[in-house]
Formats: C-alpha cells, structure tokens, sequence
C-alpha cells in the first residue's frame, strides 16, 4: 500500500510540477516549431532533451546556436542546411553523428533512424588539393530508412523509401528504388525488401 501511494505521489509531482517547468524552460530556450511531434505529446522523451539541452547546449556551449535539443556528442554544421519532421528529432540524440551541411542540404524522410556515429556528408576535399572543398550535393534519405551505426553517408546519394543501411557500411552511390537493404564497403545491394 505504502509503494502505490510513493508511486502515485511521484507521478503527480512529475506530471503536474516537474514537466510544467520543463516545458517553460524549453520555450524560452528553443525554438517553439521544433517542440511537437510525438516525443513532446506522447513519449515526454523530447522533455528530457531539453533539460539536457539546457546544460550542455545553452550553459556548456555543445551546439549552442541551434534552435532544437541536440546531443552534446552531435555536430551539426549548418542546422538551416538540414530538413525533417518534428517526429523524427530523435535522431539528434544519438552520439557521434556528424551532418556536414555547411553548403550543400541534408533531407531526412519521415520515420527514418540514424543510430550513434554515422557521418552524412554533402561535401569532400578536393583531392588534388586539400585545402578547398568540392562543390556540395544534397544528401536525400527517403522515409521509413534505417540508417545503421557506424555508417557514412557520402555526396549526392539519394536513399529511397525503406533503404536500410547496414552497420560501419559506406554509401558512395544512390539506391533511388529503396525497399533494400546495402551494405559494404564501398555499400552494394545486398537484399530486396
């Protein structure tokens, strides 16, 4: 009887004291259009992000100027370059991820995963010379993907619908048809869905 009351008593305070205050920080500190989706309304996970974020990102620094909660382990060149729904925020809380979209764009389909450490890029050195870039090309990863730890995104790949990307694989060409799954390195079909 003793533990029901406790129980109850802590979900009260944390769902009528401690997520009201929450949700008042992340207001103020974020950019209200990237607080819904279903980690806000339905998980509360996304109230968790923010408090996190209030430390590392608005205290400590770690992505300071990007206007939706981010792991502190993240970097994101240029968040303007990066296009997704609201639904899919939990891929900026994975560890190790790198979306280099300082020139060229970044699409994210709806439902997508991108797991801790995979590396999307829009643009490589120029190899005859390293100290300029080659020009940026969009990186687009269709819906419903799965993008597997460890796993590098090259310059103008185009992912279609329900491409999974197999773990430590490196995607240097596009798989526009989708419904497979690659892997490899360089990544090459390994099996249609």
């Amino acid at each position: 009887m003793r533990y029901r009351f406790r129980y109850k008593l802590r979900r009260f305070v944390i769902m009528y004291l401690v997520i009201p205050i929450i949700r008042l920080i992340g207001y103020i500190i974020y950019d209200n259009k990237y607080l819904t989706g279903k980690w806000f309304e339905v998980y509360n996970t996304g109230w968790k992000w923010v408090l996190r974020g209030l430390w590392y990102q608005k205290i400590l620094g770690f992505n300071r100027n990007i206007p939706f909660p981010v792991c502190p382990f993240t970097k994101i060149m240029d968040y303007r370059n990066i296009h997704f729904n609201n639904d899919d925020l939990n891929n900026f809380q994975s560890p190790g991820c790198y979306f280099q979209c300082g020139k060229g764009h970044i699409y994210i389909g709806h439902g997508t995963y991108i797991r801790p450490n995979v590396g999307i890029i829009t643009a490589n050195h120029n190899p005859y010379n390293l100290d300029e870039h080659l020009s940026a090309k969009d990186v687009v990863i269709g819906e419903k993907c799965w993008i597997g730890m460890n796993s590098v995104i090259l310059p103008g790949v185009i992912l279609g619908n329900q491409t999974i990307v197999a773990a430590g694989s490196v995607v240097t060409k596009s798989f526009p048809g989708g419904k497979c799954v690659i892997g490899g390195v360089p990544a090459k079909l390994i099996k249609e869905l």
